[in-house]
């Protein structure tokens, strides 16, 4: 089970991996992070990593080191990593890698509700999705194939698990879309029915209620 963490922000990890490997200010961090694209990941903003930095420096696992003023600019403190946060960036890193977590998306966020829309209109809307997927993964396919050329793999394997997670994401989505358009999808003629009559028919409703299975609670378990 994930322990909870000092800083559960998933910036502080980037930010305490970063600065692992030399001491610098917080600007520096969010051009080192930016430069490897980590924006991509996670919204990198000004007022977000000074709270982040603060946080992991009021913990102990960063450390200023000094504070330096060039001309007419603002005060730069510059940080580094601490043995604790060494240490805490080695146990985050190794519980993401060995443990799976359950970390629902927007996608399927839509997808438990899709009823309450006609089947019509929700193969249009997948077929809209498929072709902004298909674009993505054609640019990911070519931004890919420019960086194996001068970027080790080592520093490519999360690029290579967005693109296959796209890829599986849209085969997925294929295979939902012939089952729409061929009418093989199960209970697609109650679903019709329902958005053409606007009433649902009494086992659909029934289970509509009581949700699935795996969501039911035993009798007397509290919500």
């Amino acid at each position: 089970m994930p322990r909870r963490r000092p800083v559960s922000n998933l910036l502080a990890l980037a930010v305490l991996t970063v600065v692992d490997q030399r001491p610098m200010h917080p600007y520096e961090m969010a051009s080192v992070l930016r430069s490897r694209g980590k924006d991509q990941d996670m919204p990198i903003k000004w007022g977000s990593l000074y709270t982040v930095v603060r946080n992991l420096e009021k913990h102990g696992l960063l450390e200023a080191v000094e504070s330096a003023r060039q001309g007419g600019r603002p005060e730069r403190t510059v940080y580094r990593v601490t043995g604790a946060g060494r240490q805490e960036a080695d146990d985050w890193t190794r519980e993401l890698l060995s443990e799976p977590r359950r970390e629902p998306s927007a996608f399927e966020a839509g997808l438990s509700v899709m009823a309450g829309l006609g089947p019509d209109e929700v193969a249009a809307l997948l077929l809209r999705r498929l072709e902004v997927l298909e674009k993505q993964i054609e640019a990911d396919r070519r931004a890919l194939e420019g960086d194996r050329a001068e970027v080790p793999r080592l520093f490519l394997v999360e690029s290579e698990y967005a693109l296959a997670m796209r890829e599986a994401q849209a085969a997925w989505v294929r295979s939902l879309l012939a089952e729409l358009d061929g009418g093989t999808f199960p209970g697609l003629a109650e679903w019709q029915a329902y958005h053409r009559t606007g009433e649902m028919s009494p086992d659909v409703a029934d289970l509509a209620e009581r949700g699935r299975p795996a969501d039911r609670r035993p009798e007397g378990e509290p919500p």
